[in-house]
């Protein structure tokens, strides 16, 4: 079976790939698919999927006193790869994260993942729900980094499971990818200690990067540059995604620590609807995806929460 790896080495040509989200519990997979099928025709290499742990909420309920109730919004990340790989026979990459799992809870997954024919995975530290600095809990039983996410993997690809218990290295291996950050991890103290930790990932299996979310290409190209120096080797896929709303321009700042270059700060503070901004977005977008395309970049990598039409346009301009 050839993996997400080995495709993403072998292209000839521009591709295409996408991220997409579980749905909300109680909620239609219909929604899911619905994005597919906007998008499909571009003919994506994959779909990664993303994975959510446990929120923390807190209702009102009387006289001042507030009830705490622990939920998972978007469980479901295995099944919905399944349902995409059996519906649409597309590569699925669902991710498998740290925050809010135990090694345990690890291993099931990958269990069940190995079971459905799923081998590509995309391994994440993850963040709190509430963004504050990271903190993870569970005693032993965690993976508080994603290179002790890495060694997990690669210990089930031969075999060994966390009981102790071993049998024959499994016929079809994981085959994972890490996260890149073209303006450094928000905690990471330097760009040199980030590069450091992302090198240790890549030298202990990871095939792949795919980059957070950028909106001027000097970060990648320059990023792409310091790997490269540092002998990482791997493909280094660039994360796109195209502006949809106004309070985007100090939202995607203050979630993902990204900066918004000031010509395109500029455009965007002209606008006066979100229909402005979408169309703005797009021609942003657009000519990113452009400038990486003529600069031997064959995959590009679409965020699409909120912003499927705007990336389906981009994707017209440019495949």
């Amino acid at each position: 079976m050839t993996t997400a790896a080995q495709l993403i080495r072998d292209l000839k040509a521009p591709a295409f790939s996408f991220e997409l989200l579980p749905p909300l519990k109680g909620n239609s997979i219909n929604r899911v698919f619905a994005t597919i099928e906007t998008l499909k025709d571009f003919n994506p290499v994959y779909i990664n999927i993303t994975s959510h742990r446990d929120e923390v909420v807190y209702s009102d309920i009387e006289r001042g006193l507030y009830e705490r109730k622990v939920i998972r919004k978007r469980p479901g990340t295995v099944a919905v790869a399944a349902a995409i790989q059996h519906r649409y026979g597309i590569k699925v990459i669902p991710h498998i994260i740290c925050s809010g799992f135990t090694r345990s809870e690890t291993e099931y997954a990958l269990i069940d993942l190995n079971f459905l024919g799923i081998h590509d995975i995309l391994l994440l530290r993850g963040d709190n729900s509430h963004k504050e600095r990271f903190v993870q809990a569970g005693g032993d039983d965690v993976n508080k980094y994603a290179i002790d996410l890495i060694s997990q993997i690669n210990e089930f690809n031969k075999g060994i499971f966390l009981d102790s218990t071993a049998g024959e290295p499994f016929e079809t291996p994981f085959s994972y990818g890490v996260a890149g950050y073209p303006e450094k991890h928000e905690e990471a103290p330097n760009l040199e200690s980030d590069m450091y930790r992302l090198k240790k990932k890549v030298e202990a299996g990871a095939e792949y990067v795919i980059t957070q979310m950028f909106f001027d290409n000097r970060a990648y190209f320059n990023f792409v540059e310091r790997c490269r120096c540092e002998g990482i080797t791997v493909p280094i896929i660039p994360g796109l995604k195209p502006v949809t709303f106004m309070n985007q321009l100090t939202v995607l700042p203050k979630i993902f620590h990204v900066d918004i270059p000031e010509p395109f700060a500029k455009e965007l503070r002209k606008c006066k609807t979100d229909a402005d901004t979408a169309k703005v977005g797009v021609e942003w977008c657009t000519q990113q995806a452009k400038e990486l395309l003529n600069n031997n970049v064959n995959l590009l990598h679409f965020y699409t929460l909120m912003a499927t039409q705007s990336i389906k346009q981009v994707a017209e301009a440019i495949y």
